[in-house]
């Protein structure tokens, strides 16, 4: 029979108690593997307790959960002053949702819920050994917001009690998907300035599911970019993963600081080597138009993501072993605390530091993909050797770069500095000249010199009923992510099977934007993100190059961002690609960018996807 109890507010949520025991009866032991029992409603544990709130239950530990069933004279309904109530409510709990479970002090136990009214006018409640189960549920109006609640059961018996503890503890501890040690970096201004206090208000999560935390509060802009890059692989190797409490840019430098001692891989193309070859075949290339050695040698292939796996190479440490990419067991976490937090948004579902606490202390995973951008030229007179940089979310020119700019001489004012840009940039309305070549998802011979728009319409559907949302276990983000290990020595070749036929496109033109989104990049002022279905690890980015054009239909493009139902895409001027590749050069002197927040210069790049090259603390949001 279904049970109900009281809400107790708390993390803009409601803990839910609950308490009882009696007569326990133990059968077996649970295992449990990456939180997935080997048998389905196995008996463990079955005894009678007091649930707070509630009353006196039969609870049953099966290899799923938790479940408890009311013990009441009247199993359907309770009545007071002639009036029926019927006892609706949660009467179970997942091991999925557990995130710990603790004895408690000796306390009063409430034994009526609000329902049993007739009972509540005697004095029912008593005093007793207590423990509590941690979990959350997810909210009602908001399915990707979880709540946290706590279950306070209840017995006389003490020694009834720790094993109940234990019972649910060994459960907990043998999920060997849930992180033991973390490497904590807390950003104190991100944001609004509130990165340790939000830390401090979600810490008591980890502290309860026995996570041991290393918390490190940056003093510096470069801080956590500098520790990561000092850790051997040796030191690493104690923790399951780097946490980041601030924003998309802070954890930009968290990864970079991973990534950029780790993951080898051969240089993409250069946009120097298409310079030859512009108008070649009706300005598309051929795989066999091009012989530059780094276009379509064995390795540049190996290094490109158009089929499934990484194709990463793992970089030798000289500490005996090599360092595979995606790794089996460095995930990363970011509990929001920045100016709009998109990467959060776009693999939870929801901005909130409890949820993505949570996330994290259950080991939940989501392979990620990465874009790694190779700079080849600062300003168009610069000369040296190309630097990498790796980005999660977007990678931005133009109208983007402008505003991460002008955005940069007002931080004084918090995150209404990058309103106050973006209305600046809008009024100036700038348009540059900028030549880019991609590698065209579906092959097709055409040309986009001039107007790339019904290119777009023929190689992407692009009306509503044929996107599929990035969601929980999704299908798409399921296919080909395998942790591979390739050894500098390998002759491992890879090739584009999937694909008939490898061109590239050239677009050239003047460009209001050059956007590049490896993920949807949902946040507050565009709910369904930049590219609404776009994915976290399908191995491709979405190249959005927006055409000059009219301020109003401009400010048309920008509106239906902000709007849900709506496609900021449908625009002749709006030009969508999905591609694994592309480079880009400036026509003017130098260029800003705008990469995952955090200004970039480039006048010539090179950007290509790895697919699911990290992993992150996180389930995907439920849509």
């Amino acid at each position: 029979m279904p049970i109900s109890w009281k809400p107790m507010e708390a993390n803009q949520g409601g803990y839910a108690e609950i308490e009882n025991m009696d007569e326990f009866v133990e059968v077996g032991s649970p295992k449990t593997t990456h939180g997935r029992p080997p048998e389905e409603d196995r008996l463990l544990l079955n005894s009678t307790l007091f649930l707070d709130y509630v009353g006196e239950v039969n609870v049953t530990m099966d290899s799923s959960g938790l479940s408890w069933k009311r013990i009441d004279d009247s199993p359907d309904n309770s009545t007071c002053l002639g009036i029926q109530f019927s006892h609706r409510g949660q009467s179970e709990i997942k091991f999925s949702e557990i995130y710990a479970v603790e004895l408690a002090n000796c306390g009063l136990i409430r034994e009526c819920s609000l329902l049993d009214a007739g009972r509540c006018l005697l004095n029912c409640d008593s005093e007793m050994h207590r423990f509590v189960v941690h979990g959350f549920r997810r909210s009602k109006t908001q399915p990707s917001l979880w709540v946290l609640a706590s279950y306070i059961f209840g017995h006389k018996d003490l020694k009834a009690c720790k094993t109940w503890v234990e019972k649910i503890d060994n459960v907990l501890t043998q999920d060997v998907g849930r992180p033991k040690n973390l490497l904590v970096f807390v950003h104190p201004f991100s944001g609004k300035g509130k990165g340790c206090m939000i830390w401090e208000s979600v810490s008591p999560i980890f502290t309860r599911a026995k996570v041991a935390t290393k918390v490190i509060i940056t003093q510096r802009a470069g801080h956590a970019l500098d520790t990561m890059l000092s850790l051997t692989d040796e030191e690493l190797k104690a923790y399951d993963g780097a946490v980041a409490v601030g924003g998309d840019g802070f954890f930009n430098e968290i990864m970079n600081g991973f990534l950029c001692t780790r993951h080898a891989a051969p240089y993409p193309p250069t946009p120097a080597e298409f310079s030859q070859s512009t108008h070649k075949d009706k300005g598309v290339m051929r795989q066999d138009d091009v012989s530059g050695p780094l276009l379509y040698s064995t390795q540049s292939i190996e290094s490109a993501s158009l089929n499934t796996g990484t194709g990463a190479r793992a970089l030798t440490t000289g500490q005996g072993h090599h360092f595979s990419l995606p790794h089996p067991w460095i995930r990363f976490g970011i509990i929001p605390a920045g100016s709009t937090d998109a990467i959060v948004i776009s693999s939870t579902g929801v901005r909130d530091p409890v949820t993505s606490a949570l996330h994290i202390v259950l080991g939940k995973q989501r392979f990620l993909d990465v874009a790694r951008i190779v700079r080849w030229k600062v300003s168009s007179s610069s000369m040296g050797a190309p630097s990498v940089h790796y980005a999660a979310s977007f990678a931005g020119y133009g109208f983007y770069g402008d505003v991460i700019k002008e955005s940069e001489t007002c931080r004084w004012m918090g995150p209404v500095r990058y309103d106050y840009a973006g209305t600046k940039v809008f009024l100036q309305h700038r348009s540059y000249e900028a030549e880019v070549f991609f590698v065209a998802s579906n092959g097709k011979e055409e040309d986009n010199s001039e107007t790339g728009t019904q290119m777009f319409r023929e190689r992407i559907p692009n009306g509503p009923e044929k996107k599929f949302i990035c969601r929980v276990e999704c299908p798409i983000c399921s296919e080909g992510i395998k942790p591979v290990q390739f050894l500098p020595n390998d002759d491992t070749s890879r090739s584009y099977s999937d694909y008939k036929c490898l061109r590239w496109t050239r677009t050239k033109g003047r460009f209001l934007s050059v956007g590049a989104a490896i993920i949807s990049c949902r946040n507050e002022r565009a709910p369904e993100g930049i590219v609404a279905d776009a994915h976290l690890a399908d191995g491709f980015l979405h190249l959005i190059l927006i055409r000059d054009c009219p301020h109003a239909l401009y400010l048309w493009h920008l509106t239906r961002l902000a709007r849900k139902g709506s496609d900021p895409l449908d625009f002749k001027f709006v030009e969508h690609h999905k591609t694994p590749m592309f480079t880009f050069t400036s026509s003017g002197k130098a260029s800003v960018w705008n990469l995952d927040g955090e200004l970039f210069e480039a006048h010539q790049l090179s950007a290509q996807v790895f697919h699911g090259l990290i992993s992150l603390f996180a389930n995907g949001p439920e849509v």
